[in-house]
């Protein structure tokens, strides 16, 4: 019997030490120094794009607005999703209420860590994982531009979470499962420079694969299927395949993803519908050349004939 406490004390102990251990482990990481040097001076100009491409409006923007009411980023969307309601925060300029008070490295610490100033994880409902493929040059430009934005007081309300996914620190086992820098397809040298380019525009600010890729049971966006198509994440609906082959795209020559992402027709003369009316505005203020790079990456996306769903059109 004494051995058998002694054995039952120490299994206690180990325990204590390894769950120690996994909090620890499970601590937010901001970037190293390194990468932080990396950020620079940021150019407002070239922030623009980067605003566009990641689509900062569609989340951020009052729900509702038009027009110049729309760099007004007060938040307030709710993202109705199996886990809760998230709702984006305010990010205008205001110091109080938005991130007017952040320093450059809190943005890059935020979009390529999904850390918060004040050293939380953030849920990923923020799409760091796939601002995580982005140039920290390309961050601190966007910081640039953010700062020629207005600010505009107002919180948004909180998200809406029961447990356990209102226990952030959780979110450190998430990160280490599906936080990862590396590009999700990979192409072999000699690959043409737009299909280089469409892919760190695609899988970095755009974020396509947040919506066009089913998702886990744990939330992690499934890469074996990428870009295959996915139910909505909020809401009822289909986001549709948008790779390569016969269920997706096949069917559209680069040009008509272009003109699609410029103008919201379709090759059969329909036009853009859902949630993808935001995304197409916003890539319609893209460089002609930044929505023929898009094009030329979808196009060398492997295909996913199985992918769910299959459909033509990358339109609902």
């Amino acid at each position: 019997m004494p051995l058998l406490k002694k054995l039952v004390g120490a299994a206690r102990g180990l325990g204590g030490v390894a769950a120690i251990a996994g909090w620890f482990l499970l601590a937010p990481a901001r970037l190293d120094a390194a990468t932080l040097a990396q950020l620079g001076p940021g150019d407002a100009g070239k922030g623009k794009r980067i605003f566009y491409a990641g689509g900062c409006t569609s989340c951020h923007a009052k729900p509702g607005t038009q027009g110049d009411a729309r760099l007004q980023l007060v938040g307030g969307l709710e993202l109705k999703t199996p886990f809760g309601t998230f709702v984006p925060p305010n990010i205008s300029q205001d110091a109080k209420d938005g991130i007017g008070a952040w320093s450059v490295d809190d943005l890059a610490n935020a979009m390529l860590k999904g850390v918060s100033p004040s050293g939380e994880h953030l849920y990923p409902a923020f799409p760091y994982t796939s601002y995580a493929r982005m140039k920290p040059a390309d961050i601190a430009d966007l910081y640039a531009f953010l700062k020629t934005l207005p600010a505009v007081a107002g919180k948004a309300p909180a998200n809406s979470l029961g447990f356990p996914f209102n226990v952030r620190r959780g979110l450190g086992l998430w990160k280490l499962l599906y936080l990862s820098e590396q590009p999700v397809v990979s192409f072999p040298d000699g690959t043409p420079d737009p299909v280089l380019a469409g892919r760190y525009l695609v899988e970095g600010p755009g974020h396509c694969g947040e919506c066009h890729t089913p998702r886990d049971f744990t939330g992690g966006t499934k890469k074996s299927q990428w870009l295959a198509g996915a139910a909505a994440a909020e809401g009822s609906g289909i986001v549709p395949n948008i790779t390569s082959g016969e269920g997706g795209i096949a069917d559209w020559s680069e040009a008509d993803i272009a003109n699609y992402l410029e103008t919201g027709f379709t090759p059969d003369f329909d036009s853009v519908g859902g949630a993808m009316v935001d995304v197409q505005r916003n890539m319609a203020a893209l460089t002609p050349e930044d929505r023929a790079a898009i094009a030329a990456y979808l196009k060398a996306v492997p295909p996913h004939p199985n992918g769910y769903p299959a459909r033509k059109k990358p339109a609902s």
